[in-house]
């Protein structure tokens, strides 16, 4: 799944450990999402959104088989 994460990251100033320190997760696991090596589980998924004040659909494109 496609992800805007490093582009907002980017917007706002932060570098990943600043990021992951605010959402409580690792560098290493916004690297691995910021990469598409990892998806987010439903819950780190909202926590994400709400950080940056946008919806999940905002942040996290889903691709038509990607299943």
């Amino acid at each position: 799944m496609k992800n805007r994460l490093e582009e907002l990251r980017r917007e706002r100033g932060l570098n990943q450990e600043e990021l992951a320190r605010a959402l409580r997760v690792s560098r290493q696991t916004i690297g691995s999402l910021e990469n598409g090596r990892y998806n987010p589980s439903i819950t780190l998924a909202f926590r994400i959104a709400r950080y940056f004040g946008l919806s999940i659909e905002e942040v996290f494109i889903y691709e038509e088989g990607q299943d």
